[in-house]
């Protein structure tokens, strides 16, 4: 079974495909590019492009302050793998674009699979990455004591090496079943499902496992934080959690589109066709746009907003990045001296 997901913007059609026919395709359909006379089309190509410049030049941003300038903290080592992830993404998305402006692809079976699984890739890496962060602001907020003695670099290492070996693993489906075939004309990159089930297998799978399961962990360890600092009334505001924050809220707001899309591509015959093409096509865009959100937010959600924005782009980067790591230090600090007095007491 073939299906209309496309990792951006590639059109499929469901098609018994026959080399014999395909040959004689092409000799009588030439195919020509109509993005530049549609709306939509154009519309979506000028967001991608900003997409790709933002995400590109601002993950490298990141990754260079985060990897270079910054001391090696547990809070830079999860935002540096959240840079690498989406510069990573960015890095190969000029592919998709080309794709979406010449209406095929012309880039090979390999690249064709390659790029599909990167995608999935750093969909998997960065709500992982998310909800390990999520985690562990919880132990910090409940355990203080425990987290800092416990909150090692070389662990955090290898919480961040297992995420990308998990995300690795769960993005091999690309690597299988994306195929490249003629078409009336043209090559498309599509999903090729040939096995019985597979489709709903990994639509399922992927929703399970990089939406909800995720979504459930934190909220909850973020319901646990927000009770916690009330209760003992030692925050007096939410600032060192804005980051995080927003962080998750861009990340499901921009995969949510993606998701009901392709979840109601299962159900294929009761769909608009057209209706579901355009729905796919603006769903992944905004999957896509959630690579350049990350790095705006590091520059913008930190604290003091109007002074950092007079001083220098890498001074307001390192001071957003390393806020969070120095407020929850002065909590962990004053929840360890509280910890003590109060055993003095006992």
């Amino acid at each position: 079974m073939e299906n209309l997901n496309e990792s951006f913007y590639t059109d499929d059609y469901n098609y018994t495909y026959d080399s014999d026919e395909a040959s004689k395709e092409e000799t009588v359909f030439q195919h020509k590019s109509m993005c530049f006379t549609e709306v939509l089309c154009v519309v979506l190509l000028v967001i991608s492009v900003v997409i790709f410049l933002l995400g590109f030049f601002g993950n490298a941003l990141v990754i260079w302050i985060s990897g270079f300038k910054m001391k090696k903290t547990v809070n830079t080592t999860w935002y540096l793998s959240l840079a690498i992830s989406d510069f990573l993404f960015c890095a190969f998305y000029p592919f998709s674009i080309i794709n979406m402006v010449m209406e095929q692809w012309i880039f090979g079976r390999f690249l064709c699979k390659f790029t599909s699984s990167v995608m999935f890739l750093n969909m998997f890496s960065s709500i992982f990455l998310l909800v390990v962060i999520s985690i562990d602001r919880c132990i910090s907020v409940v355990f203080p004591v425990w987290a800092q003695n416990q909150r090692t670099l070389s662990k955090a290492s290898v919480v961040v090496v297992f995420c990308w070996i998990f995300s690795i693993v769960l993005s091999v489906p690309s690597l299988i079943f994306r195929d490249v075939q003629s078409h009336l004309g043209r090559s498309i990159c599509h999903n090729n499902y040939t096995v019985k089930h597979s489709h709903t297998f990994v639509v399922m799978s992927r929703f399970v496992a990089g939406f909800v399961v995720p979504f459930i962990i934190i909220i909850i360890c973020y319901s646990i934080i927000i009770l916690r600092l009330r209760n003992n009334r030692m925050a007096k505001s939410n600032k060192p959690f804005k980051v995080m924050t927003a962080l998750v809220a861009a990340f499901f707001l921009c995969w949510l589109p993606y998701h009901t899309f392709v979840l109601l591509e299962l159900n294929l015959r009761n769909i608009d066709h057209s209706v579901l093409t355009a729905g796919l096509k603006v769903g992944t865009l905004m999957a896509a746009a959630n690579s350049f959100l990350n790095p705006v937010l590091y520059v913008f959600m930190g604290n003091d907003f109007k002074r950092k924005f007079k001083s220098s782009v890498l001074s307001k980067m390192e001071n957003a990045l390393g806020e969070e790591g120095r407020t929850i230090s002065r909590y962990l600090s004053r929840s360890s001296s509280m910890d003590g007095r109060a055993s003095t007491h006992i």
